[in-house]
């Protein structure tokens, strides 16, 4: 190869920087086009410059870049201008106030930058750089891909800020539906919470049923459940009465539960509640059926008539509360027991302080179930059926709790079921509730 052949290859393999487009170093060399990164390194496109790779390039870039961009419904940047939203102080303003400040400033950049000649230039530019002589230059290829690349360039700036405004728009709308659906499921609740007295505050009592220890363990738990599911929606929670077991758990006890519609909820637990487990208490670890019946009943406001009670109704009783007991709560006689002497109804509290506190809280409850009682008188002569009212039977449990030999609980009423029953007994009960208020307003 002589010397003139050799120097003309040298030429045509020297390094020519073109330009840059979107922050990637364009270079012509030795009849190829290299793209570079500006992280430095070189892991290129190679293309052979007979091909207009570097024109299909620009062309998909500039049309891309022309597409006028557009929220999920059409909704442009023109268009939030077009539909005149006010711009309030920030201090009251909303997303649309904040829309059309920003599809503005947008609109003012674009003017500024001569936004509808940028487009035919983009095209123009493009055309020069698909022509394969155009290489035969350097110089004026570098001028042409440089002002393409600044073109494109401006013009991503701006698409990136409107695609962001745009897309934020969208997510705005999907919560604001979200919202909606939120707002219609509400609505459904209280379809479902339409009851005379389902806004009340209630009492829930658990008693053991027969079986000893294991039905007053399994009372025990009950109670608990309850607490935790009144706790996870925000109820208040107080311990009424509270009848420990000999050995362990409960015989029975009372607990009051303060917050929005919580007698609504909490009839649905009406009835009566067996487990089946290996017992913790049998040494040779057989499996055992243990029983506890749930009853709740609403605290009625002073908007609803109450049973009129006489004070030579009842029979006060005084004796000294049991427990672990404090200073002096065992050693003085507060713990109260209230009988109404006509239907026979007792309710007693002694988990108060004084005699005075423990006497309060036994005629509200004493009161409470006195107005079931007549509310349950009330629903025979109607011959209506009231599923909050229904008596409590052991022959007929509402639900089963089954740890041994598998693991699920299920109401038979509904037949729901879930097969985690630890989280049914940590409080996760308003699958259950839903489900049982759903079938109660359907069979209405």
């Amino acid at each position: 190869m002589g010397e003139r052949e050799l120097g003309k290859k040298e030429e045509e393999e020297k390094e020519v920087c073109i330009g840059w487009v979107g922050g990637w170093k364009m270079i012509a060399c030795a009849g190829e086009l290299i793209v570079l990164g500006n992280n430095g390194f070189s892991s290129l496109l190679r293309q052979n410059l007979n091909i207009p790779c570097g024109s299909v390039f620009a062309r998909l870039s500039s049309s891309q870049a022309a597409v006028e961009q557009s929220t999920s419904d059409g909704l442009t940047v023109e268009g939030i201008i077009a539909n005149g939203w006010i711009i309030y102080d920030e201090d009251e303003s909303d997303w649309k106030s904040h829309a059309s400040a920003i599809a503005q400033s947008i609109h003012l950049i674009k003017k500024r930058l001569r936004w509808k000649k940028i487009i035919p230039r983009l095209e123009i530019l493009s055309d020069q750089l698909s022509k394969p002589d155009l290489w035969n230059d350097p110089v004026r290829a570098g001028k042409i891909s440089r002002e393409h690349g600044s073109l494109m360039g401006k013009m991503k700036e701006v698409n990136l800020f409107e695609q962001e405004l745009l897309e934020h728009i969208d997510m705005i709308k999907l919560a604001r539906e979200e919202n909606d659906a939120e707002l219609e499921s509400e609505k459904e609740l209280e379809a479902l919470l339409a009851g005379e007295h389902d806004s009340c505050p209630c009492f829930i009592e658990v008693q053991a049923g027969a079986g000893g220890t294991e039905s007053m363990d399994w009372a025990s738990m009950v109670m608990q459940m309850y607490k935790k599911w009144a706790e996870r929606r925000g109820f208040g929670v107080t311990v009424v009465d509270e009848m420990p077991g000999e050995m362990a758990g409960i015989k029975r006890a009372t607990i009051r539960v303060d917050g929005e519609y919580a007698f609504g909820y909490a009839k649905a637990e009406v009835g009566a509640h067996r487990l089946v487990r290996m017992s913790p208490f049998d040494s040779n670890k057989r499996r055992h059926t243990s029983f506890a019946s749930v009853a709740v009943i609403p605290i009625l406001g002073d908007g609803f008539s109450h049973v009129q009670i006489n004070e030579s109704d009842l029979r006060i009783e005084r004796f000294r509360a049991g427990g672990a007991g404090g200073q002096h709560v065992n050693t003085t006689e507060s713990a109260v027991r209230i009988t109404h002497i006509p239907t026979g109804v007792s309710a007693s509290c002694q988990n108060e302080r004084s005699q005075h506190q423990n006497k309060a809280s036994a005629m509200a409850v004493l009161q409470s179930r006195l107005d079931q009682l007549e509310m349950q008188h009330q629903a025979e002569m109607n011959a209506e059926h009231t599923q909050s009212l229904t008596d409590i039977n052991f022959g007929s449990q509402i639900r089963s709790y089954v740890l041994h030999p598998y693991r699920m609980v299920k109401d038979h009423r509904t037949d729901y079921e879930v097969s985690h029953p630890d989280s049914v007994l940590e409080g996760d009960l308003d699958g259950f509730i839903l489900s049982f208020l759903s079938c109660l307003s359907r069979q209405r």
